[in-house]
């Protein structure tokens, strides 16, 4: 037998520390991952791009869809240029006699001021005076008679002052040449920073016609800047259009129905707080850039009265007196539908219908500036208990942490929203914790994918796959740094291998081959059997069971897997012999021995701090080691130790061999031949060598050795095959020593060997 120092079977850094310690680090280096992770994210709330402001939106879109505003009041009638008026009166842009009459029915009616949702930005086409000069057949006389009449837009501006009425204005993306001759505007003072730089700003600014706007008790903005989107939330109340600070139609309409001449807006270093119209002592909302959220009602058709109706005179006064009148349209050919959170398409008018409710009925919607800071807080509080937490509680808690969290800032996001008007979002601590949740759970995954991979990297060559899977799967049954367990170990040589290495001296790479071909079968007969291979020693193999994963049936495994090895050098014996007779080659048949023991073992990483080997130590390991030397001793390819025997004797067929102490043992042995499965011990002949073998060592150790003698040459009759010759001839050889110079009076039976 040749032993060398073969190669160090684990060679792995993550063998260095305890695998607690392992865990440690790899949840702080997750931790600080995660630590990382909601800084950024609490930056990124910070400057809230786009998309994180339209998630927050979008759950508010949510609340109004789930609980809108309940439209108990109605202090707005919209006069509307529907289907039916223009069908019946023509298409739009009427004559602006038929307007004027329209203003003074609702004014004999009661209304408290009139707004138009439409512009009057060029003379009306239908004038007599235009119409004198577009109709070429008309006489001179009749041309002059048309001159003569007031114009249609004058009929409309006297209408208007007779009423109290807010014109519409619109907003241009590009500039516009001042007219002369204009009203002036309506003052807007400031209490605190200046508005200006949180306004929108527009270069343009599309106004009526002078002859209107000049009659009119007011002027106001009724266009509607739709969210990234296209949903209408959130309308300017005041923004800066020509350099000046203009107001919008519902808020002009509050304005113009109190008789005030200024409104107000609030404002600090954040932005806009509210804007107010002080005499009528109406103050409300707005965001930082002057917008107010619309708490939206659902369309209702009771807020609609049809044109037509009013100007034929079908609409009573208690319909509309004393309420405000907002003329616009819902035709769908005039493209005046917007986008709500509770409608897909809500005409324009009712939008600032709904405006004017909210303001007059105290039902309006904030988001205050501190809102961002709750929502940075809640993130950040949150995020820092799941770091801390998370890795920490079992995943039942967790998912009630969860839970409890989730309905924590959903109902009190839901009790703002709900109870004080307040748009308050926590969906963002909540996306923001479960990214840190999910990143904690991906780093671990990750870790531990990594792990199992260095895992069966580490021990795919010296497990069986599904131990390796097993270990994989639990890496924490690995423990680190040595354990105390009982094991069964394996020792096996090649008996010989000296002659075998002469044949191939001039062909080292045919004796490498060699190895290979009877190391791969019988690797792959213990690893088959749950075992572990430590370490190869040229041409011999060490190998364990019972760790690292539990083996409650080791001693068995270990006995399966040395049988399974002497077939498959069975196996190989043949093949080589066919194939030596082929080439007319030398044959020298492959044999081995195999020596195994059961008991306590320290079992670990072995090593230095840069190198460890995954071993076994303890005296049961030099007791196998020491039972596979003898197996040439005694002839025998399987040599077991008394442990081993006494769990696997109903298993398997096996001898009881000798009582012997090895060398470096000072107590003796009782060890045993392994020689066939559980289909031989009931068998003929097996029942006849047992009783042989028994007789002899009955009659050697009692000293009886004519009667050991007999029995020996008896056991050689039976043993057609030969199998337990050399086995006689040792106990022959010492009998007749014995029978020279007898044992001492108190010897028990035990063999002293003489070499390992």
């Amino acid at each position: 037998m040749t032993r060398t120092a073969g190669p160090v079977k684990l060679e792995s850094g993550w063998f260095r520390m305890k695998w607690f310690s392992r865990q440690a680090r790899r949840l702080l280096s997750a931790r600080i991952l995660c630590a990382g992770l909601l800084l950024a994210l609490l930056l990124l709330r910070w400057s809230d791009p786009g998309p994180v402001e339209e998630l927050r939106l979008r759950t508010f879109d949510l609340f109004q869809l789930i609980s809108p505003r309940v439209a108990a009041q109605r202090p707005v009638v919209i006069v509307d240029i529907d289907e039916e008026s223009l069908r019946k009166l023509g298409q739009w842009p009427w004559p602006r006699t038929r307007v004027a009459e329209m203003i003074d029915r609702l004014t004999q009616a009661g209304a408290a001021a009139i707004a138009f949702d439409v512009i009057f930005a060029e003379p009306d086409r239908l004038s007599p005076g235009l119409a004198a000069d577009v109709y070429r057949t008309l006489d001179e006389e009749t041309r002059a008679k048309l001159r003569a009449l007031p114009s249609n837009d004058q009929i409309m501006a006297d209408a208007i002052k007779r009423s109290r009425v807010v014109l519409g204005e619109s907003v241009l993306p590009v500039a516009v040449p001042p007219e002369e001759g204009r009203p002036p505007p309506i003052g807007v003072a400031s209490l605190g920073s200046d508005p200006k730089p949180f306004l929108f700003h527009f270069p343009g600014l599309l106004r009526n016609i002078q002859t209107l706007d000049g009659a009119a008790a007011g002027r106001g903005l009724f266009s509607i800047i739709p969210e990234r989107d296209g949903i209408v939330r959130r309308v300017p109340m005041v923004v800066v259009a020509q350099d000046v600070i203009a107001p919008a139609l519902s808020l002009e309409v509050i304005r113009a129905v109190t008789g005030t001449n200024t409104i107000m807006t609030r404002a600090d270093a954040a932005g806009i707080k509210s804007v107010a119209v002080p005499e009528a002592r109406l103050e409300f909302p707005t965001d930082r850039n002057g917008r107010f959220w619309i708490h939206f009602a659902p369309h209702d058709e009771a807020r609609f009265v049809s044109a037509v109706d009013v100007l034929e005179g079908r609409v009573t006064s208690d319909r509309v007196a004393q309420r405000l009148i907002l003329v616009g349209t819902s035709a769908t050919g005039l493209l005046d539908l917007k986008t709500t959170p509770i409608d897909p398409a809500m005409p324009g008018v009712e939008v600032h219908a709904q405006i004017l409710e909210s303001i007059l009925t105290n039902a309006t919607l904030s988001a205050p500036n501190y809102a961002l800071l709750m929502e940075l807080g809640a993130a950040l509080v949150l995020g820092v208990i799941i770091i801390v937490l998370a890795p920490m509680l079992s995943p039942a808690l967790l998912l009630l942490f969860g839970a409890a969290i989730v309905s924590l800032l959903i109902g009190t996001s839901w009790y703002y929203f709900t109870q004080q008007k307040l748009l308050i979002d926590f969906t963002f601590p909540l996306l923001s914790s479960l990214l840190i949740y999910l990143t904690l759970v991906f780093t671990n995954f990750v870790k531990e994918q990594a792990q199992r991979r260095q895992i069966r990297s580490a021990f795919g060559q010296y497990l069986s796959p599904a131990l390796v899977e097993q270990l994989a799967q639990s890496p924490e049954k690995l423990v680190l740094g040595g354990e105390q367990r009982e094991m069964t170990i394996m020792f096996s040589d090649v008996r010989g291998f000296t002659t075998i290495s002469e044949i191939y001296k001039d062909d080292p790479q045919g004796l490498t081959a060699l190895m290979n071909s009877f190391l791969t079968p019988l690797t792959n007969a213990i690893i088959d059997r749950k075992g572990t291979i430590d370490k190869y020693m040229g041409d011999a193999i060490m190998a364990f069971w019972n760790a690292p994963i539990d083996d409650p049936t080791h001693e068995l495994n270990a006995c399966e897997a040395a049988l399974d090895m002497l077939d498959r050098v069975a196996t190989l014996n043949r093949d080589r012999e066919a194939a030596a007779r082929e080439s007319n080659t030398t044959f020298v048949p492959i044999q081995i021995g195999v020596g195994i023991n059961t008991g306590k073992c320290v079992v670990g990483n072995m090593g230095s701090d840069l190198r460890f080997d995954y071993s076994v130590l303890g005296d049961s390991v030099n007791l196998a080691s020491r039972l596979e030397g003898q197996c040439k001793s005694y002839g025998l390819p399987i040599i077991l130790g008394s442990r081993t025997a006494s769990i696997a004797k109903d298993r398997f067929a096996m001898l009881e061999l000798d009582f012997i102490a090895v060398k470096g043992k000072k107590e003796p042995e009782v060890v045993y031949a392994l020689v066939g499965r559980e289909d031989m011990i009931n068998s003929e002949r097996f029942e006849r060598w047992r009783e042989i073998n028994m007789r002899m060592l009955s009659r050697y150790r009692g000293r009886d050795w004519d009667s050991a003698l007999s029995a020996i040459e008896e056991g050689r009759a039976a043993d057609g095959e030969g199998r337990f010759a050399t086995l006689y001839k040792v106990y022959a050889e010492r009998i007749r020593a014995f029978q020279t110079t007898p044992p001492p009076d108190d010897w028990d039976g035990a063999y002293a060997l003489d070499t390992k």
